[in-house]
């Protein structure tokens, strides 16, 4: 079903490339381990379990992480009350609806697709914002949902957690020396397998950040438009992302694991260098862009007005 937010076609065609460039660069991963572990079904088994879980359960294992729970509407009719509306407003299948009870003000949306998709936000993100700002950061992520463009995220970072484990298997595993005696083709074996995985897990990092830079611009612009209340989206995301700036990076810890997911990332007071591999663009990249949306609405915007 065409939900009302309308298609991105630079959206679809980075995503597109995306998954092809990092489909190329699974096949050369996995053609690589199977000759340096001669053990083709030890490597085709570890990478279909992952990407199986990446895949299917990606939203519980976001939920989990994040202590996030399905709320019902007699828990929180607010947030349902808006979640429906706005999927009303959009023509697309209701999400579920989840809350983590944490002090962090965020949202996130995960799923494989608007038919099996969670949005949840944060207790901290309730409490801070205004209805029309937490429309804003709602109708955020439902786009996500609606452009499919979470799915890809959830399948795209699939190939840098299958790296890591592969490093960390390489440590535990027989093949590399077995019961502990390490000789100098052993210890050779490891350095490229090494090798290999942190060359992929670069180069999966920086396509994947190249991609989830623009679909939260996308993000914003179609939250903007479906609204028609861009100010209160810019309004949302000055509040939410000052509040984050004051929270001690020790608290963001968990939470930096899904900047990718996020609203806005989890920097923390002292961002440093993070901001330059950030998985989202700068905040005023995104308040020029709402500007310009604004302006084109006009002060006559009405809320709830599909572009």
């Amino acid at each position: 079903m065409q939900s009302r937010f309308g298609s991105d076609r630079r959206l679809t065609v980075r995503m597109g490339l995306t998954l092809f460039l990092l489909g190329l660069l699974y096949v050369a991963f996995v053609a690589a381990l199977i000759v340096l572990l001669k053990s083709w079904v030890l490597v085709v088994v570890i990478a279909a379990g992952v990407l199986i879980a990446q895949y299917w359960f990606s939203d519980r294992i976001a939920l989990f992480a994040m202590h996030g729970r399905v709320v019902e509407r007699e828990e929180f009719p607010e947030l349902h009350a808006v979640v429906d509306r706005l999927c009303a407003i959009a023509d697309m299948p209701k999400p579920v609806v989840a809350v983590s009870n944490m002090d962090m003000p965020n949202a996130f949306a995960t799923g494989r697709n608007p038919d099996n998709a969670v949005v949840c936000v944060t207790t901290g993100l309730l409490r801070r914002l205004e209805p029309a700002e937490l429309e804003g950061v709602l109708a955020h992520e439902l786009s996500h949902v609606a452009h499919k463009d979470v799915a890809v995220i959830t399948v795209a970072s699939f190939l840098g957690v299958l790296a890591g484990l592969v490093v960390r298997f390489a440590f535990y595993s027989e093949v590399f020396g077995g019961r502990g005696r390490k000789d100098q083709n052993t210890l050779a074996l490891f350095a490229m397998v090494m090798g290999v995985s942190a060359a992929v897990y670069a180069i999966s990092f920086l396509l994947i950040r190249a991609l989830s830079r623009y679909r939260e611009l996308a993000a914003d612009r179609a939250a903007a438009l479906l609204t028609g209340r861009p100010s209160a989206l810019a309004s949302a995301l000055t509040k939410v992302t000052g509040t984050i700036a004051r929270i001690p990076s020790e608290d963001l810890r968990t939470a930096q694991a899904f900047n990718a997911f996020y609203f806005t990332p989890a920097l923390g007071s002292d961002p440093g260098i993070a901001r330059l591999f950030s998985t989202h663009p700068s905040l005023e990249q995104r308040l020029e862009q709402l500007g310009r949306i604004s302006a084109e609405l006009g002060e006559a915007a009405t809320p709830g007005k599909a572009g």
